[in-house]
Order: structure tokens, then sequence, then C-alpha cells
């Protein structure tokens, strides 16, 4: 998800965002210590969004 997108939702959004991103990492992680994560670069991708998303997070509760 771009980070305009997140933007527009409220806080509330983007937490569940972030927990949603953050399980997903998760398992490609499972699947990677078990050998059955053919495309390795979802985990950077995975990374990456969540860092996105908690960037717009803390962007949010600082204008509060």
């Amino acid at each position: 998800m771009k980070a305009a997108e997140l933007r527009q939702k409220d806080v509330a959004g983007v937490q569940a965002e972030v927990k949603e991103l953050q399980k997903a990492h998760f398992g490609l992680r499972m699947q990677k210590a078990t050998q059955q994560l053919n495309n390795t670069s979802s985990l950077r991708s995975t990374r990456r969004a969540i860092a996105r998303a908690k960037t717009v997070l803390a962007e949010k509760q600082a204008a509060k």
C-alpha cells in the first residue's frame, strides 16, 4: 500500500494495517525457516511496507 493511501486512513485504520502487515511478515519468516518460501524478495517488501505504515502512523499521532 502506498503512503498516499495510508494517509487517507484514520489512526485506527493505519494501526490495523500495521498489525496485518506484521502478521504477513511473520508468516513469510516461518515459510523461510521451513524452506517453503519461493520469493524471498517478499520479506523485504513487507518489511518496508511496515516501516512505511509506521512512519505515517507516527506523523498522524504527532499531528494531534
